[in-house]
C-alpha cells in the first residue's frame, strides 16, 4: 500500500498551504462533512476535479460556525470563488429523526460525533462567507442545495420555502452530480467571462431580476402563488418532475420576490469514458490524516466497497436520486472497476472481501432505454413503474460478467452485493428468451453467492394501493422473489435471510393498510427490523402529497398522517411482535372494526 504524504490531500489548513509552496488558493471548498479523499465523497471529488484543472484547491471540512469564524477566513480571499456543499445528506436528515427529534451522532463526522454541522448548512455557511467577502463569488451544491433549487415544502420548519437561493444569495447553484458544471464555470472564468456571464451554463440555476426570454422555457406559477394556494403548488410540482425526467429538458423559471429563480437545463449525461475519469482522480481513498485515531463510520461502510454506477430510473415517490443523481444510468467500465478493486486491495487493512459492488439500484449496472429516440419523447418519472417499460434494455449479463471477472482476481476471497436490489427487474419477463435466462442466471449468482448472510430488498408496503402511490411493484412479486430466494437457500444448503425494508405512515397509507401489513408480512415468518416512519424531503412527489394531501397527477386528495399520534398508530403495527404493543394494537383494531386482524396477529 502507498504511504501517503500530507500533500497528497488536498490542504485543508495555512500550514497545509506552505507545505506545498503555496501563498494563495483559487478556490476554497467548504464542506459539512469530515474530509475522506474518497471518490464516494462529493467534496473529495468537485475538488478533485478542480485540481485537475490545474487550479490551487482548498477544502475546510465542518468549519466553526460559532465565535469568530476564523475557519472561515484561514484560507484567505480564493482568486475565483468560494463554493459549499453541506455534505453527502441534507443536514436536516441528518440532524432529526421522523418525529423531528435530534440524533444522536453523524455518521460523516470524526467518532461519529453529532454536532458539527449547522442546521440548514448551506445557508449558515453561505451567509457567513457573504458577510465576511461580499465580493467574492459563490457556488454552492450538494445534496442540499440541489433538492431546494425550486419552491419546496419544508417539514422541519412545516412551512414553504423559498428557492435556497434566496437565503444563501449564492451567485450560482449547481445541481445534480457536479463535474461537469464546475468544470465548464472553472474554464469560463479562466477565460476571462465574470460569474454572471456564466449563468447560461447547463445545471446551474441563478437569481435575476431581468426576466428571462429563453427560446425554450416553461414559466413556473410563482413562489407566492404556490404558498398561497396548495392546489398551484402541486400542479407545479408535477411541472418539475416531468420536465426535469426529460432526457432533453428546458428551463424552469420560477417568479419570486420581483426575481427569477432559473434552473438550466442539465449537461447530457455523463460517458462511460468520463465516469472512468472521475474514478481515475488521484485519490487516496482515506480520511485525511487529521483524523488519525478517529473512526468515521461512513467511511468504515464504504471503505472496500466499489460503485458501479449512477442513477436509477425507479422513480419511487418517496426518493431523491432520480432529482439529483438523474433517471439515466452512467456505468463504469468493467477495466476501471477491476483497476478500483486492485486498488483496494492494496490496503493494509484489506481482508480478500468487498462489502458492495454496486449503485443506487444494485442491478441497474448498464441499463438503458433501447431506442433512445422513444427516451427522448418521454416524460415518465419511473421507467418501471406502473409496469417496466418495454423499451427499457433488462438484461442483467453485463453484471453478472462484472462479479465473475471481480470474482476471479486472486485477491477477492468474496465479493458481495450490499445495495438494495430491484427484485422486479430480476423478475421481469422480456420477449427476449436470451436476456430472461440471463435474468435467471443473475438471480441465483447472487443469491448462491454474494450475499452476505442478509440480502436487502425494499419493498416498502403490502397494499396495492399504497404501493400504486410510492411507484412500487406489486407485493406479489415480492412473494415470488421470496420463494426464489428461499429455493435457491436449500438448493445450495444456504442459512442466509432476507430482509425486507418497510416504509410507514408514507402518503395514502391508513391505519388499516398497516395493520394489514403486519399479518401479511407476520404469515411470511418476518419479524421486521428494517423500518421507517416517512420522512418529508425536499423535491419528492411523497412529500408533495404529504404538504398539500393532493395527488399531483390527479388533483385528487390523499390520506396523510401528519402528527407524531397518528405517525406512531401507524409505526407500532411493524412491532406487533412486542409484548408491550399488543394491547394498544388491539385497540386500535378494535377502533377500525377489524378485530378479524387481532386474531391472525396474537391467536397462535
Amino acid at each position: 500500500m502507498q504511504d501517503y504524504k500530507l500533500t497528497d490531500f488536498l490542504p485543508t489548513t495555512k500550514k497545509e498551504l506552505e507545505l506545498r509552496g503555496w501563498d494563495s488558493v483559487d478556490v476554497v471548498l467548504f464542506s459539512g462533512d469530515a474530509y475522506i479523499d474518497h471518490p464516494s465523497f462529493g467534496a473529495a471529488v468537485i475538488g478533485r476535479v478542480l485540481e485537475q484543472e490545474g487550479l490551487r484547491v482548498a477544502i475546510v471540512p465542518q468549519p466553526d460556525w460559532r465565535g469568530d469564524h476564523r475557519d472561515f477566513t484561514k484560507m484567505g480571499r480564493p482568486r475565483l470563488f468560494f463554493a459549499i456543499s453541506a455534505g453527502c445528506m441534507d443536514s436536516m436528515v441528518n440532524h432529526y429523526t421522523a418525529n423531528r427529534r435530534l440524533r444522536s451522532n453523524d455518521a460523516y463526522s470524526p467518532d461519529g460525533k453529532a454536532g458539527m454541522r449547522p442546521d440548514r448548512t448551506t445557508v449558515v455557511y453561505s451567509q457567513i462567507l457573504k458577510k465576511l467577502y461580499p465580493d467574492v463569488p459563490l457556488v454552492i451544491g450538494g445534496i442540499e442545495a440541489s433538492l431546494r433549487r425550486f419552491s419546496h415544502y419544508d417539514y422541519w420548519s412545516d412551512s414553504y420555502h423559498k428557492s435556497i437561493l434566496a437565503d444563501t444569495k449564492a451567485d450560482l447553484l449547481v445541481y445534480g452530480m457536479g463535474e461537469q458544471p464546475i468544470r465548464a464555470l472553472v474554464r469560463a472564468l479562466q477565460a476571462g467571462k465574470s460569474i454572471k456571464e456564466c449563468q447560461v451554463i447547463p445545471q446551474m440555476a441563478y437569481v435575476t431580476k431581468e426576466k428571462p426570454s429563453y427560446e425554450h422555457q416553461v414559466m413556473l406559477q410563482s413562489h407566492a402563488a404556490c404558498a398561497k394556494d396548495k392546489r398551484i403548488s402541486a400542479e407545479t410540482f408535477r411541472v418539475i418532475e416531468e420536465e426535469s425526467n426529460k432526457l432533453n429538458q428546458t428551463h424552469l423559471v420560477q417568479p419570486v420576490d420581483g426575481a427569477f429563480v432559473v434552473v438550466n437545463p442539465p449537461f447530457a449525461p455523463m460517458t462511460t469514458a468520463d465516469l472512468d475519469a472521475v474514478h481515475d482522480l488521484p485519490f487516496t481513498r482515506l480520511p485525511h490524516p487529521k483524523y488519525k485515531g478517529k473512526t468515521i463510520p461512513a467511511f468504515d461502510m464504504i471503505q472496500f466497497s466499489v460503485n458501479t454506477h449512477r442513477g436509477c430510473f425507479g422513480g419511487c415517490a418517496f426518493c431523491t436520486i432520480s432529482m439529483h443523481q438523474g433517471k439515466f444510468i452512467v456505468s463504469r467500465s468493467e477495466e476501471s472497476v477491476l483497476r478500483e478493486v486492485r486498488k483496494l486491495s492494496e490496503s493494509p487493512n484489506y481482508k480478500g472481501y468487498l462489502s458492495d459492488l454496486g449503485g443506487p439500484s444494485a442491478n441497474m449496472y448498464r441499463m438503458a432505454g433501447k431506442n433512445l429516440d422513444l427516451c427522448a419523447k418521454c416524460k415518465r418519472p419511473s421507467c418501471i413503474s406502473p409496469q417496466v417499460c418495454k423499451n427499457m434494455n433488462t438484461d442483467h449479463r453485463p453484471m453478472l460478467d462484472l462479479y465473475r471477472k471481480v470474482d476471479a482476481l486472486p485477491y477477492v476471497k468474496k465479493s458481495f452485493i450490499g445495495s438494495g436490489v430491484r427484485y422486479d427487474l430480476l423478475l421481469h419477463r422480456s420477449d427476449n428468451e436470451v436476456v430472461n435466462k440471463g435474468n435467471k442466471d443473475y438471480t441465483y449468482e447472487l443469491i448462491a453467492h454474494h450475499v452476505s448472510g442478509r440480502l436487502k430488498v425494499a419493498p416498502e408496503h403490502t397494499s396495492e394501493a399504497v404501493l400504486k402511490v410510492m411507484r412500487k411493484p406489486s407485493f406479489a412479486l415480492f412473494k415470488e422473489f421470496k420463494r426464489t430466494f428461499d429455493r435457491i437457500n436449500e438448493s445450495e444448503s444456504l442459512k442466509q435471510q432476507l430482509i425486507p425494508y418497510f416504509i410507514s405512515s408514507h402518503p395514502g397509507c391508513e391505519p388499516q393498510d398497516m395493520a394489514e401489513l403486519a399479518v401479511e408480512t407476520k404469515q411470511l415468518n418476518f419479524q421486521l427490523e428494517q423500518v421507517q416512519d416517512f420522512t418529508p424531503t425536499p423535491m419528492t412527489l411523497a412529500t408533495e402529497m404529504y404538504y398539500t394531501g393532493l395527488n399531483p397527477y390527479t388533483m385528487k386528495p390523499i390520506y396523510v398522517a401528519r402528527t407524531q399520534p397518528e405517525k406512531l398508530a401507524q409505526r407500532q403495527f411493524f412491532f406487533w411482535y412486542k409484548p408491550d404493543a399488543r394491547n394498544q394494537i388491539k385497540r386500535d383494531l378494535q377502533k377500525m372494526n377489524r378485530m378479524d386482524l387481532a386474531d391472525k396477529l396474537f391467536k397462535k
